[in-house]
């Protein structure tokens, strides 16, 4: 249990090379702080924490005949062995072990996963030291992805019940277009019934514009699952989360998703997209082209804001960019500091860092 009392945002300043227009860059960090109220006042709250990881490339060495893997096996020119592949598990356990472990001490009740090449990896990831004594469960269908990745999810079967999951397909004109399924799970936390859906949206190769008719028909087919859980239960508890390979401000997501910044708009149909503020305020989970990026994003049902249909309601937003997941010198100075720059191995974590959301509720 917590006392809780208000959501900042802290600055940290790196420099970067390559930034053409400007000398500096600063990389905010959303940061939940704990304060005690006044002693009249004081109320006692217990948190939960949703997250997302884009965890890049989780691949096994083994050869998959039926995706385009190659670029991940032992004979390729990344040489992905199996010293490299646990190393990747490990690092990923860690940032996972360490997300939110200063406000919950089990961490991540929930953590959305994506880049994962199938069930397997998964299990290995939550079998690794740092994770195996949280117990985490898994919720896993494989995709039509080319690359063969798909989305996953993992969570504490002690805080979150799982009782039903379907993946969707997206579906476009383009037949040979094959991407990553939207995963819904549905189970009770602490009591409260709540939906999650996970997605990895359509990438920008080819051009931001000339992709973006497919992310939002990926924007659509996640609102016709949202649709669908609000048509049964008008509070339904729903979060939205995912690599949307788009920032909240697009129209992918703020008019296909319909997800607003602002709190007091979502009712009815529009949802609230924690990362908004975030994003308005410089803060990226990726970098590309001397410019940050926000696409690892989670967005709440009315009901998550106002506290309808449960106890549980949205309280703040943490974006985890830790030191150690930065680069630290270079051209490159402050971006995420992944497993590979091309085929050249630097043993880093990701591309994107993780993000989390804060619920909270009070305690009776």
């Amino acid at each position: 249990m917590v006392n809780c009392k208000g959501v900042i945002f802290g600055a940290r300043p790196f420099a970067n090379a390559t930034m053409k227009k400007r000398t500096a860059l600063l990389i905010l960090s959303a940061l939940f702080v704990l304060r005690s109220w006044p002693q009249e006042a004081k109320k006692q709250f217990v948190p939960a924490l949703i997250g997302f990881y884009n965890i890049e490339n989780l691949y096994d060495t083994i050869d998959s005949p039926n995706t385009d893997d190659h670029e991940f096996l032992p004979n390729s020119n990344k040489l992905w062995n199996g010293e490299r592949y646990y190393s990747k598990l490990n690092r990923m356990a860690r940032v996972i072990s360490e997300m939110g472990k200063d406000l919950h001490p089990q961490g991540m009740a929930i953590l959305g996963l994506c880049e994962v090449e199938n069930r397997a990896v998964v299990e290995d990831l939550v079998r690794t030291d740092a994770l195996k004594d949280r117990h985490y469960a898994i919720v896993h269908e494989d995709s039509p992805d080319r690359r063969g990745v798909d989305v996953a999810l993992i969570h504490d079967p002690a805080r979150y019940q799982v009782y039903n999951h379907k993946s969707y397909r997206l579906v476009t004109p383009d037949t040979a277009f094959r991407t990553r399924d939207q995963l819904l799970v549905s189970g009770v936390l602490d009591g409260d019934t709540t939906h999650v859906i996970v997605c990895h949206w359509p990438s920008r190769r080819g051009g931001e514009k000339r992709s973006a008719p497919k992310r939002k028909a990926a924007a659509e087919l996640a609102r016709h699952i949202v649709d669908s859980l609000l048509a049964l239960d008008h509070d339904a508890r729903i979060l939205v989360m995912g690599d949307l390979n788009d920032d909240p401000v697009n129209v992918s997501v703020a008019r296909f998703l319909n997800a607003t910044g602002d709190r007091t708009k979502a009712v009815g149909q529009v949802f609230f997209n924690a990362m908004h503020d975030p994003y308005m305020k410089g803060i990226g989970t990726l970098a590309w082209r001397d410019s940050w990026n926000l696409f690892d994003q989670i967005i709440l049902s009315p009901a998550l804001v106002s506290g309808a249909g449960g106890d549980y309601k949205y309280y703040g937003v943490r974006i985890f960019n830790e030191g150690y997941l930065r680069q630290t010198e270079g051209n490159f100075a402050g971006y995420p500091l992944r497993s590979f720059v091309g085929d050249t191995y630097q043993e880093g974590y990701s591309d994107h860092f993780p993000v989390f959301v804060i619920l909270v509720k009070e305690v009776r």
